[in-house]
């Protein structure tokens, strides 16, 4: 990734972008885990969004450089906020425009 866009806050090159759909299960709702998933995603320098699903589970949007949304998905929403319990993360890949920034989305 060029480190002049990476400073200037820009996304990545299409060609080098990842982006995947993720749905997070366990004790994920009610412990500021939407919350702790865009500080995170921000702090990483992600684009999607987050939200809670009716059935209990947080589902998340995650798009940018292939190592930072490895990182996201694979260790950081594995363990999630210090009151959570993740029991499972699926993630596959979206095509789905992630948008801007990263934000909060209403509950599906």
């Amino acid at each position: 990734m060029d480190t002049a866009a990476a400073a200037a806050g820009n996304p990545p090159p299409a060609s080098v972008v990842k982006t995947v759909r993720v749905e997070i299960k366990g004790r994920v709702q009610g412990v500021g885990f939407r919350d702790w998933t865009m500080e995170n995603a921000e702090n990483l320098g992600l684009r999607g969004w987050v939200r809670n699903r009716r059935n209990g589970s947080v589902e998340a949007l995650f798009s940018g450089s292939p190592d930072k949304v490895e990182e996201m998905v694979d260790r950081r929403c594995r363990i999630g906020p210090p009151a959570a319990a993740v029991t499972a993360v699926t993630s596959f890949p979206s095509n789905e425009d992630p948008g801007l920034d990263f934000h909060c989305k209403n509950t599906l």
